[in-house]
Order: C-alpha cells, then sequence, then structure tokens
C-alpha cells in the first residue's frame, strides 16, 4: 500500500496538469483508501501518519488539507472501531495514535503553511523593494546623463561658438578704429571676421548633430596646432613662437589638444595683455605633453573661478589626463596639458 501510494504522489507532482490525475481527486481517494486500510488486520494509523504530509503538500489550500487529512482521520478511527471493538486496547491505542497524528499533522502543517506564506510575502515584498530601487537607479542614472550631456554641450559652446563670438567682436572693433586710416589692414580683419563666422557656423552643426567634428582635418595635430596659432597671429599682432612636431594622435586627443589650444590663446587675448606667446608641443615615453605659456600679467590661479580652465581639466580628465596651470601676478602665465598616448605611435 505503502509503494502504492508513493506512485500516486509521484504522478501528482510530476504531472502537475494531467487532465486524468487532479490532486484534489487523488486526495479524496487516498482519505477513502486510508480510512479504509484501518478495516483490516495491522492498524492504519501508521498509513495515516505517512500519508498526512501528501494532503498539506497537495491541497489548494490550508482548508482544504485540514478536511481531507480529517476525513481520513476519522476513516481511520472509524474502521479501527469496527475492526477490533469500541474498548479493545489495540484499538484505543490505534484510534488514539491516529488522533494525535492528525492534530500534530493540522498544527506544523499550519505552521509550515503560515512560514510559506510569509516568505512569499517578504520576497514579493523584496521583490517590488528591487524593482523600485532599480527604477530609482536607472533614473538617477538618466538624470546624471542628463547632467553630463549639459556639461558637455555647455564646454563644447564655450570652447567653440563662445570664443568664436568673442573673436568677432574683438575683430569688429579692431576694423573699425582703422576702417578710413588702414584700409588694407580692415581688409583682412573683415576677412577674419567672416572665417570666424563661418568656422562657427559649421562648429554650431556639430553640436546639432547635422555635421560630423569640425575644426579638425586629417593630418598630425602639429598641422591643426598651428594653423589656429597663425590666425591668432594675425588677428592680435601678439609674437607666436612654437615648436610643434608632427605628432600623430587619435582624434579625441587631437580635439582635446586643440579645445585647450583654443582656451589658452583666448585667454591670452582676453586677459593678459601679453606680447609673446610660446607654444611647445612634445612626446614623452607615455604621454603627450602641449605647454602654452605667455609674458603677460598673470593671475593668481587660486582665486580663478573661470568656466574655461575647469572645462579643460574635465575634458582632460576624460581622457586620462591632466592640466597643470602654474601663474602669478605679473609673472604670465604657463598651462601644461598632459595626455596618455596609450599605445599610439
Amino acid at each position: 500500500m505503502l509503494v502504492v501510494t508513493g506512485l500516486g504522489y509521484a504522478v501528482v507532482r510530476c504531472l502537475p496538469g494531467n487532465p486524468v490525475v487532479r490532486p484534489t481527486a487523488y486526495l479524496c481517494l487516498l482519505a477513502g483508501t486510508v480510512g479504509a486500510m484501518a478495516w483490516l488486520p495491522g492498524g492504519g494509523a501508521s498509513l495515516l501518519i505517512v500519508s498526512l504530509p501528501q494532503f498539506w503538500i497537495l491541497a489548494a489550500t490550508p482548508r482544504a488539507a485540514v478536511v481531507l487529512s480529517g476525513a481520513a482521520a476519522a476513516g481511520t478511527v472509524v474502521g479501527s472501531v469496527e475492526w477490533g471493538g469500541p474498548w479493545s486496547e489495540a484499538v484505543t491505542g490505534n484510534a488514539v495514535f491516529a488522533l494525535i497524528g492528525y492534530a500534530a499533522g493540522v498544527l506544523v502543517g499550519t505552521l509550515l503553511h503560515r512560514s510559506a506564506e510569509e516568505a512569499a510575502a517578504r520576497a514579493l515584498r523584496l521583490s517590488t523593494e528591487l524593482e523600485s530601487a532599480q527604477s530609482e537607479l536607472a533614473e538617477a542614472h538618466r538624470r546624471q546623463g542628463a547632467v553630463e550631456e549639459r556639461e558637455r554641450l555647455a564646454r563644447e559652446i564655450h570652447d567653440t561658438l563662445a570664443q568664436g563670438f568673442a573673436s568677432i567682436i574683438v575683430l569688429a572693433e579692431a576694423a573699425r578704429s582703422t576702417l578710413g586710416s588702414e584700409p588694407e589692414r580692415t581688409a583682412r580683419q573683415l576677412l577674419s571676421i567672416e572665417q570666424t563666422a563661418r568656422e562657427n557656423f559649421a562648429e554650431a552643426r556639430v553640436l546639432v548633430g547635422s555635421a560630423p567634428q569640425s575644426g579638425l582635418t586629417p593630418g598630425p595635430v602639429g598641422t591643426t596646432l598651428r594653423r589656429t596659432l597663425d590666425r591668432f597671429a594675425e588677428d592680435t599682432g601678439i609674437t607666436v613662437l612654437a615648436e610643434l612636431p608632427e605628432l600623430t594622435c587619435d582624434q579625441q586627443t587631437r580635439i582635446a589638444l586643440l579645445r585647450c589650444t583654443q582656451e589658452s590663446l583666448a585667454n591670452v587675448r582676453k586677459h593678459a595683455g601679453a606680447s609673446t606667446v610660446s607654444v611647445f608641443l612634445d612626446r614623452q615615453e607615455d604621454r603627450i605633453e602641449l605647454e602654452i605659456t605667455d609674458d603677460g600679467r598673470g593671475f593668481v590661479v587660486e582665486r580663478s573661478r573661470g568656466f574655461g580652465l575647469d572645462g579643460m581639466r574635465r575634458r582632460l580628465a576624460e581622457l586620462g589626463g591632466e592640466l597643470t596651470v602654474t601663474s602669478s601676478p605679473g609673472d604670465g602665465t604657463r598651462v601644461l596639458a598632459a595626455l596618455p598616448t596609450n599605445g599610439q605611435e
């Protein structure tokens, strides 16, 4: 009988969707079988005790488990009484054993079911909290991404459009002052204004994503920087001394070096009052260095709150580089940008 019960349990557990062997139908049959076996010699209480876990495992609800196992226990008691007489010692022991087993089964089954419900509720709560935390984290990442994108756009606008407009203003003021007295110089300044405006227009297209990265043409970084320095010298009349070997580097490094050069020259134009600017480009064993110095009035670095220097530092830091600014009032300024080569030749 134990083998048959075990096989029945295995079938129900292994085939939960079986249209023939339903758990409730199986438990009803099991309860009847346990009660019927109590009519035979040998004590049906033992079979009841062995069968009790199945009622709690397979029943749809705790109430169903209590009712079905109770039916099996009642059948066991009735069968024992009918088989051995109402007051025989064997019958009394068998009935008491069945009732105690049933009561213990109800107690343990109820406790286990309650623990399972609490565990399921706790798991559901943790799952909900996890989903909420994931949603909050995703939102935080989205906000952080938006902040970083705004900072990037602000830096690009400052390094390109804002500098270009500042150059246009300076050139326009210079052209107005020489309009009648030096027509050739005025013409050159107007040409520079036109070129700067066109470059600004190209940069604006880059920022809105309708054109590839402008300001850079294929070739070594030294060539790119030299064009920028030549324009600066022509527009300002400041002497520029440059040592720019034809170093090859990746696009991001070239952009960073160009933006650092443009920002440094813009600061010289607006603040330094310098007569000479020196620019040196060099490749060390594991990094590329760009040094820009001027003989202007200098400043106290610790008191600087400009967006330009912070923008240069962040741009270089994103590529694993660093920016060092050395200056003091009356002693000019030295800007050193260093970027790792990352195995570039």
